[in-house]
């Protein structure tokens, strides 16, 4: 990927040095990457990226606009049922909520298990990437980017998984690059989603405005470029959203006019044509919810709805478009998206897009 400096955010002097240490999140072990003007945290135990901030030194503009649980968090691999259940509840999400934060891949469903049995087998909500210990491979500090590679195995489910994480220098974004091995003799349907997911302060009932490259919602293909979440109490949604086919690169952008950043991702449209927003505004009154939770989840990959991958295959299509995708016999599937901060006002999109390319946003 190309990168062209063509828009600045004013922040404070910095060092820019590029760093990858381990260190702890939230109380779990994780990867930081920093360049002197952004951080961005990785726990191990179920890969998810909690953490994606500006460090300038200005609340206002340093905000994680990614979704931190009002509950404790633990890594899924330690799920013990005797002693989390009454936290997590009991149903096949518990695994995953155990250690929800902030974004993390879908794989390989989306949504529910399709039977009774899978969920008995311990295949919880959204697949197992999530539920798995995340190792190591590789960290190289380059002259122009600093660069994690890690891996998962995914044993219930039979893939090999692998994330590249690349953050450059002095730049407020970094690109992750994942792979998924087939690593049976037979092709298989799958759903690949990534679950970004936003939280308070960041996402306000009423004051969270979402930027995207719709051009068809729902059912219906009512055309959509901006969506407010609604200030209604009690209250929740799920829209599917299919992104411009026109488009190479897709996109979309999350703000909140109290904060002085706004969070936007980019991603290849052919591997990403739907969207999923889902709203949720202390609406759920099941643990561990208990309905206290507001949160916004951008999730964009194969797939329109989370309803598990029979239901996928079932469907089919919507809009003439897949809902789900093949991996050939012991073949693999590859995809990225960039995730940037950016000054609110200031940076529009088509100033991070130029030429169907994801452009670097820079410091002065």
């Amino acid at each position: 990927m190309k990168f062209a400096v063509v828009a600045a955010l004013p922040l404070l002097a910095a060092a820019q040095d590029l760093t990858i240490r381990d260190a702890t999140f939230q109380g779990r072990d994780a990867w930081v990457l920093a360049n002197g003007v952004m951080q961005v945290s990785m726990v191990k135990g179920g890969g998810f990226i909690g953490e994606m901030r500006l460090t300038t030194g200005d609340p206002k503009r340093d905000i994680n606009p990614l979704r931190i649980p009002h509950y404790p968090t633990i890594d899924p691999n330690t799920y013990v049922d005797a002693k989390h259940n009454a936290i997590y509840g009991t149903g096949p999400h518990r695994w995953l909520h155990s250690g929800y934060m902030g974004h993390y891949l879908c794989f390989p469903i989306y949504g529910p298990p399709s039977s009774i049995e899978e969920g008995a087998g311990g295949l919880g909500n959204h697949g197992e990437a999530a539920l798995v210990v995340w190792r190591q491979v590789s960290q190289k500090i380059g002259a122009d980017a600093a660069e994690l590679i890690v891996e998962a195995d995914l044993p219930k489910s039979q893939f090999k998984l692998r994330r590249r994480v690349t953050m450059p220098r002095g730049a407020t974004q970094f690109t992750v690059e994942e792979e998924a091995e087939n690593l049976a003799a037979f092709d298989r349907p799958v759903q690949w989603m990534q679950h970004a997911t936003f939280g308070p302060p960041f996402i306000e009932p009423g004051k969270s405005v979402l930027r995207i490259s719709a051009v068809r919602s729902g059912t219906e293909g009512e055309p959509v470029k901006e969506r407010v979440m609604p200030a209604t109490p009690r209250s929740g949604s799920y829209t599917a959203l299919r992104l411009d086919p026109a488009r190479a690169q897709e996109y979309f952008v999350m703000s909140n006019p109290g904060f002085a950043v706004s969070v936007g991702y980019v991603f290849p449209g052919d591997a990403h044509p739907w969207v999923g927003d889902w709203m949720e505004n202390r609406r759920n009154t099941e643990a561990p919810w208990n309905g206290q939770t507001v949160a916004r989840g951008i999730e964009f990959g194969s797939s329109p709805y989370a309803e598990g991958l029979k239901k996928a295959i079932e469907r089919g299509s919507m809009f003439d478009t897949p809902t789900y995708l093949w991996i050939a016999a012991r073949q693999k599937y590859r995809t990225q998206y960039t995730a940037f901060l950016t000054e609110t006002p200031g940076t529009s999109i088509s100033d991070v897009i130029k030429d169907g390319a994801m452009v670097r946003v820079v410091s002065k």
